[in-house]
């Protein structure tokens, strides 16, 4: 019976399994940059591409630890009519954000659509600025060839812009988006 379900203690749960709450281990020094992330982040945001029409969706992201230099991270999206009602499930993703030797950052991400990346990037002045170093795609999946993703904070809400390369089309803008934390 999912009616009994909280959605959020779910998303929790899968995020950082068998942890509970109260021990949680203190967070590893290397992604003290990055603990402004920590938690679960709400909003809405808009999409598009050349090759679909535009798009609003609302947005879910969760980003947990476990007391090593990686961050967890789980994204869930629903598109939405121009009054906010949910028309359909949107994209998903999840992975982890690795901190590395020299405070760089490392990403794995796993697409429900059926591809995967390794981003690269650095946290700067209060900005994550990630770059694709490799995408790979199962036979099924679109072909996604490249991305670009930038991410800050304004006025205490994460802020974030998705441009990618894929079908054939050059790099360019395919999401932004608003998210409060929770």
């Amino acid at each position: 019976m999912t009616d009994d379900i909280n959605l959020g203690d779910l998303a929790a749960a899968f995020v950082a399994p068998f942890v509970p709450d109260d021990e949680v281990p203190a967070l590893h020094p290397a992604l003290e940059p990055f603990a402004f992330l920590l938690g679960t982040w709400r909003g809405v945001g808009v999409g598009g591409y050349p090759t679909i029409e535009s798009f609003r969706y609302g947005q879910e992201i969760v980003f947990a630890h476990a007391g090593k230099p990686v961050l967890t991270y789980v994204s869930r999206s629903w598109v939405l009519d121009d009054d906010g009602v949910v028309l359909r499930a949107g994209a998903g993703e999840s992975g982890y954000w690795r901190v590395d030797a020299e405070g760089g950052l490392e990403v794995v991400l796993a697409h429900a659509s059926g591809f995967a990346e390794v981003w690269v990037g650095n946290l700067a002045f209060g900005r994550i600025e990630l770059s694709t170093d490799l995408v790979a795609r199962t036979v099924s999946a679109k072909e996604v060839t490249a991305g670009h993703r930038l991410y800050g904070m304004v006025d205490g809400d994460l802020l974030y812009a998705y441009d990618m390369a894929a079908v054939g089309q050059r790099l360019g803008p395919h999401l932004s988006a608003r998210l409060r934390k929770t």
